[in-house]
């Protein structure tokens, strides 16, 4: 009879470093999972990929054994990794941190074509080109000219609102200035002599 699968886990772990401690232990701990059996047979699996980051999705039977399936490491990592920088930009496709070539880019989609939604390597360039875009990470050739003119034009609308911010704070600061200017209440004076 085939065992019957309670629970479907994902994880992404550094590739030979996965230990019973969280978040490993948080995780697989509560679904019955021997922890140590877990990161023994993960890091045998995973020690020629040293130094990447390695998705798994982890099936859980209801006899409490498992089974695992590595995936590709992130489109992220992939790119970060490629481009030497540490993060991507925290402003997407409008400020670039780093270029690469049409090579990287093409290496990185074949690396990936396994895990993603596509059927050609073509096709693959283009999902991780959208990837590489919102971390603000250039395409040689490809869009590199098209995101330093965006980035140029995000820079200049930027110092705008920032104008505008500094216009509103002083605009903000003289009706404060007018709210504190004590007013004579007309009326008062009249009522105080009719009396």
């Amino acid at each position: 009879m085939a065992k019957e699968i309670v629970k479907r886990i994902k994880l992404q772990i550094e590739a030979g470093k996965a230990t019973p401690a969280p978040p490993v232990g948080t995780v697989l701990g509560p679904a019955g999972v021997n922890l140590q059996e877990f990161c023994t047979k993960f890091n045998d699996a995973t020690r020629d990929k040293m130094g990447d980051v390695v998705p798994c999705e982890i099936s859980v039977y209801d006899d409490r054994s498992f089974d695992f399936v590595l995936k590709t490491p992130p489109a992220a990592f992939l790119i970060k990794k490629t481009a030497k920088v540490q993060k991507g930009s925290a402003k997407g496709a409008n400020q670039v941190v780093a270029t690469i070539s049409k090579e990287d880019l093409k290496a990185i989609a074949e690396t990936k074509l396994p895990d993603l939604n596509a059927y050609d390597v073509d096709a693959a360039m283009k999902i991780i080109e959208g990837t590489a875009r919102n971390m603000g990470v250039a395409v040689k050739g490809l869009n590199d000219t098209e995101l330093a003119e965006q980035s140029k034009e995000a820079l200049e609308a930027e110092k705008e609102m920032a104008k505008r911010d500094q216009q509103l704070a002083e605009m903000e600061e003289a009706a404060k200035e007018a709210q504190n200017v004590e007013v004579p209440v007309i009326g008062e004076e009249e009522t105080e002599t009719e009396e």
